[in-house]
């Protein structure tokens, strides 16, 4: 496919909440773009009201489930000279959000991609974490179902930079109680609802009292998690006799793991992954203290 000087995909990120954070840039390329591939179009509409602009191009829809099928109309457009634009409902388009398949049609047909940076919840959480942000990743959604949650937390206890989640009010509770179980109590973190919006909240503190409040309240609105990374691991030899002190506690965290529900295989296997120290000599400790 032949590429036109002038078409292109521009992927825009749209407010996350206060309408007043779109850029002059976005409202301009509402205007003015062939074709605006929106989240939800009802939303788009009302974003656009809420900035007193009108787009002159067709809107359509462009949601997971219809994504696949649209990439081809998207790049029809391009091809043909003219201004894609893609919206999410908020933040930036392929962030745990639709815009890759587009992406990927477009490039691999050698046109034109460019992006309209603006809002990002996760940025904005990370921020306002007050957790380190010189290493940061984002992990997105985690896992809907208990076993596999648990699974995808357990591999992340040693990871050292701080994690960003993203996760829906309604299974804040079970996350915020599974990252506890997961990375341990004491693990720094914050819980940001409502990002620029009038309801705005963050909640700071070790996981297992932010657990014990999302327990006891009704959490509400978009959620974005930051949780610290792992502590710099301090290497515990299991064979040293004057390392006593140390196995001991290393084995009382697995049993309290235990003691929670959880596998013994399975609990050696997070604290070692949070302590540094060989899975096969804690297992065997666990046992023999159990014994």
């Amino acid at each position: 496919m032949t590429a036109s000087p002038t078409g292109r995909l521009v992927l825009a990120a749209t407010p996350i909440g206060d309408p007043e954070d779109a850029s002059v840039r976005l409202s301009r390329l509402i205007e003015t773009a062939d074709l605006i591939a929106a989240e939800d179009t009802r939303r788009f509409r009302r974003l656009a009201s809420a900035l007193g602009i009108t787009p002159r191009g067709r809107v359509i829809s462009n949601y997971e489930h219809n994504e696949e099928a649209r990439s081809g109309t998207l790049l029809e457009v391009v091809a043909g000279g003219g201004t894609v634009l893609v919206v999410t409902d908020a933040g930036m388009p392929g962030v745990s959000d639709p815009g890759l398949r587009a992406v990927r049609a477009v490039v691999e047909a050698g046109l034109p991609v460019t992006a309209l940076p603006g809002p990002s919840a996760a940025l904005t959480a990370l921020a306002l974490s007050g957790l380190p942000s010189d290493r940061f990743c984002f992990e997105g959604f985690p896992p809907r179902t208990p076993g596999k949650r648990a699974s995808a937390f357990r591999a992340l206890a040693g990871e050292p930079r701080t994690m960003i989640f993203f996760e829906s009010p309604r299974r804040t509770a079970d996350t915020l109680a599974a990252l506890r179980d997961a990375l341990g109590g004491d693990r720094q973190a914050a819980v940001c609802r409502e990002l620029t919006k009038t309801y705005e909240e963050v909640k700071r503190g070790p996981l297992a009292e932010l657990a014990d409040w999302a327990s006891a309240s009704e959490v509400l609105g978009e959620i974005s998690i930051v949780v610290g990374g792992a502590p710099e691991r301090v290497p515990v030899d299991l064979f040293d006799p004057s390392a006593a002190d140390d196995v001991a506690a290393l084995v009382a965290r697995v049993q309290a793991r235990v003691d929670a529900g959880e596998r013994l295989k399975d609990a050696v296997a997070a604290v070692s992954a949070e302590s540094g120290v060989n899975k096969r000599g804690l297992y065997d400790a666990a046992v023999k203290a159990r014994d």
